[in-house]
């Protein structure tokens, strides 16, 4: 479970926060918080994993460093919630060598696969991977569909089973004790909240992020980031259907659903990941978990690679270089799966956990009373 001071110091935190209770109007977080008298572990990682780290309370907050309270809610929040992930990460023991390396871990296992596919191309036929192919068949001329199918069908299984596995572990953890059952109502407000990142809004003027200034620009990214990721799922939905239920082999041409659903995403996957990378640079580090940065920077730059080799695999697709374009997009997007339950993906599904229990919570209890 996460380190002992960590969890003691939100404890203390909390205990603060809940005395004064200014930043109540911020986020969610506060509204929790005052349901509670006393801070359990699960508590506080319920609590961590409901913050959005919109940094608003950090710079509201006049307990915040440098006054002796130093009382800093996003920072100890996004520690406590990266340990969470690994706590209940599936199996466990990858979950750590990920979070010390992110990008070289990622950039490591893409270049990899990269080879390997290249090598199982360069197998078949040495001429085949540099030779310009057109007309449906024409990425399996390269590496074989069956191929295909096996990896990317077997890797997807095992994140579906890792990720479920993980927020099981998790639902349980911050559900014990829970008030009440969960509603169909609890979900939808839940998916409403995590859908339209309401509270990425900072209580209304935008996330005091990169700096003090309240500024959308975050939210916005994060937009275009989830959409676009939802987007290109969609367009390889699409390209199953035409396979298997049409019988329509790839490429498809540009105004098939696929390369529409694909290129749509490819753009918000370009767009949403390099303004994060921006912000990022250009943020303050005193409300920020410094151990996250290589999982943070690992996640951004592989859906960036991801959505850039895409891109140019369309627009190369008919000329020699689309092999080699081939091999390395899959091996990205390959080396970006076997890493979302290790990773910065991970937060977007117990955020949405800690939402639906926060709105199980709201509609069954309220706050508890401060005698004065």
């Amino acid at each position: 479970m996460p380190h002992t001071d960590t969890v003691d110091e939100a404890a203390r935190i909390m205990g603060i926060c809940n005395a004064c209770r200014y930043c109540e109007g911020f986020c969610p977080v506060f509204p929790a918080m005052e349901r509670r008298f006393h801070f359990a572990e699960a508590d506080l990682t319920y609590l961590a994993n409901l913050c959005h780290q919109c940094q608003a309370c950090y710079y509201a907050c006049q307990y915040a460093p440098p006054h002796e309270f130093a009382v800093n809610v996003p920072a100890t929040f996004a520690e406590l919630r990266r340990r969470s992930w690994s706590d209940h990460a599936w199996p466990r023991t990858l979950a750590p060598l990920l979070a010390r390396n992110g990008l070289w871990v990622s950039l490591a296992t893409a270049a990899s696969v990269a080879l390997a596919l290249i090598a199982t191309a360069l197998w078949v036929d040495a001429d085949i991977l540099f030779a310009a192919h057109e007309g449906p068949g024409a990425f399996y001329a390269v590496i074989p569909h069956e191929l295909m199918v096996a990896l990317f069908g077997g890797v997807f299984l095992y994140v579906v089973l890792a990720v479920w596995l993980a927020a099981l572990g998790f639902t349980r953890h911050i559900g014990a004790g829970a008030p009440g059952p969960v509603e169909r109502g609890d979900w939808m407000a839940a998916i409403s909240a995590a859908a339209t990142l309401r509270h990425l809004g900072g209580g209304g003027d935008g996330c005091t992020y990169p700096g003090e200034r309240p500024a959308n620009a975050r939210r916005v990214f994060h937009h275009l980031t989830a959409y676009g990721f939802l987007l290109c799922f969609a367009a390889t939905c699409a390209g199953t259907v035409y396979h298997y239920l049409f019988a329509l082999e790839a490429p498809y041409s540009f105004a098939s659903a696929p390369v529409v659903l694909g290129s749509l995403g490819g753009i918000g996957l370009v767009v949403g990941p390099a303004g994060l990378l921006w912000l990022r640079h250009r943020a303050d580090p005193d409300p920020a978990d410094p151990g996250a940065r290589g999982m943070d920077l690992a996640f951004l730059v592989l859906l960036l690679l991801t959505s850039l080799t895409g891109l140019a695999l369309l627009v190369l697709r008919t000329t020699p270089a689309m092999g080699l374009l081939l091999a390395i997009h899959l091996a990205i997007v390959l080396a970006l799966f076997l890493t979302l339950p290790y990773g910065r993906f991970v937060h977007a599904v117990h955020r949405l956990l800690a939402l639906v229990h926060d709105a199980r919570e709201a509609r069954l209890m309220k706050p508890p009373a401060i005698s004065g």
